[in-house]
């Protein structure tokens, strides 16, 4: 299960970074991140670990900015606001997840992070 993502007022942890494989090498199945070229057990579970850990920092940090995209969409103050619908269309998702992530996206931009807040995903 993922952690909870840091709120503004806590520091973020700073996971292993991410770094671009070459092309080549990214086109081999076998290959991730050069994690089946590490031997040792103990450095493996480290490496994936640190990569698990910043793939999931990545993630929490990717859906914030989704929620604060759609919150700008759907504001009432835009002349090309979108609905949730389109929202929903256009990111694959539900409706009500849309619903929810427009809220989630607008708490964001106020700053409200409080114990009441619950994260959409």
């Amino acid at each position: 299960m993922a952690e909870p993502t840091p709120r503004r007022n806590e520091p973020r942890l700073r996971p292993a970074p991410l770094l671009f494989e070459p092309t080549q090498v990214a086109a081999d199945p076998e290959h991730f991140f050069d994690l089946e070229s590490i031997d040792d057990p103990r450095a493996l579970l480290e490496r994936a670990t640190e990569l698990t850990q910043a793939f999931r920092a990545a993630t929490d940090r990717a859906v914030e900015f989704q929620a604060i995209a759609a919150a700008q969409l759907a504001d009432p103050r835009r002349f090309d606001r979108l609905t949730p619908a389109d929202i929903a269309e256009q990111a694959e998702w539900t409706e009500d997840y849309a619903k929810k992530m427009v809220e989630f996206g607008r708490d964001l931009m106020r700053g409200v992070e409080g114990p009441g807040h619950v994260d959409p995903v």
